[in-house]
């Protein structure tokens, strides 16, 4: 990939059809373009569609992704498709319409692959550059031009699985509240459908519970035993903090110190969730200085996650790296508009096949 340029002055223009066709609050997406006289502008322009701007980490990624684009001087507009598929796919023809020359998708619906399939079919031939939320293979594969950027979403819940095994194991007397041997956890999970929602909640889970049977110690106990799922979903699909705090709450109302049953653990499946329920731990007098800590975890290690942790209200998190997934969304744009291949200029660790590039995530524990 050619050298980034310095990032130059942008222009707002109004796109009167964006009103209509997106729901961000009323306002309308701004495109952004380069004045060529400074640095020369890639041929055609790309449209980038968010699943929704309201998400912390993929807020990150856009922040990450506009300089990257900037940078490059390449023309882009911005898209909140506002967690719903059809409006993406009414942006998706408009942005077509309108002359675009490079689809980055961050899908809606990350459940079945004909969401993507239709995009796709829609581009008719335009590359497309999907990211963030799975898509599969088979779906990808369909055209010679179209590509994933995300990461080996498995190893986000088995990453925080371990994390969590290793600190229980080293605190586990003092995070035993009630002194019956077990720990109680509850576990938010983002999104029925979603494969890094179901991979999370999976090992997050299992492979905490294999590093305490591998020491003689019982197995993690949902806090409810008459829920059978043994997590709490986020009926939105939003991953939301408002949706964990409001959890929290309700549970705490019945399981608590006071009934011996407190909580003594949360596994989260975005720091999202995780920062929602540190706020309604903290209403309850938890977590703050000087206070008992039910140990919480989460993933994307966002800021503010990483402000928790520095304060010790949370105990850790998995880095999602944001700007290496837009720096790798920002070179493999400008290939498909210079007639590269796909991959050329990215760090074949982390391609997989011919398909996708997995950015690699971290475990962060502020220390």
């Amino acid at each position: 990939m050619k050298k980034l340029h310095k990032k130059i002055l942008c222009t707002l223009l109004s796109v009167s059809m964006l009103a209509v066709l997106t729901a961000c609050g009323g306002k309308d997406d701004t495109a952004k373009t380069t004045d060529t006289s400074a640095s020369v502008s890639k041929d055609g322009s790309v449209a980038v569609f968010y699943y929704t701007y309201g998400d912390t980490y993929i807020s990150s990624v856009r922040a990450a992704l506009d300089s990257a684009l900037d940078g490059a001087g390449i023309k882009y507009q911005d898209y909140d498709s506002n967690n719903s598929q059809t409006t993406q796919s009414e942006q998706v023809t408009t942005a077509l319409t309108q002359g675009a020359t490079v689809l980055v998708v961050n899908l809606v619906d990350t459940g079945s692959d004909d969401a993507a399939k239709n995009i796709i079919t829609q581009a008719n031939g335009v590359p497309v550059i999907f990211f963030n939320r799975s898509v599969s293979e088979e779906a990808v594969t369909s055209s010679d031009k179209c590509v994933f950027v995300g990461t080996d979403y498995e190893m986000a819940g088995h990453m925080q699985g371990e994390m969590i095994g290793n600190y229980l194991l080293e605190n586990y007397d003092t995070l035993d509240l009630n002194g019956d041997g077990t720990i109680s956890y509850v576990m938010f999970k983002g999104q029925e459908g979603n494969a890094e929602a179901d991979a999370r909640t999976k090992y997050g889970q299992e492979d905490a519970d294999a590093i305490l049977t591998g020491a003689g110690k019982p197995a993690l106990s949902f806090y409810d035993v008459a829920n059978t799922n043994k997590y709490l979903v986020d009926q939105t699909g939003s991953w939301s903090s408002a949706a964990a705090t409001e959890y929290m709450q309700t549970i705490m109302s019945q399981y608590s110190e006071a009934n011996n049953n407190m909580v003594e653990l949360v596994i989260a499946n975005n720091d999202e969730m995780a920062i929602g329920a540190v706020t309604a731990l903290q209403n309850a007098g938890y977590n703050k200085d000087g206070a008992t800590v039910i140990p919480v975890f989460g993933v994307d290690a966002t800021d503010a996650a990483k402000d928790a942790i520095e304060a010790g209200s949370m105990i850790g998190t998995i880095k999602q790296d944001a700007e290496g997934m837009a720096n790798t969304i920002a070179n493999i744009t400008a290939n498909f508009m210079d007639g590269k291949a796909a991959f050329d200029g990215v760090d074949s660790a982390n391609v997989v096949g011919t398909w996708r590039v997995n950015i690699p995530y971290a475990t962060y524990t502020g220390k």
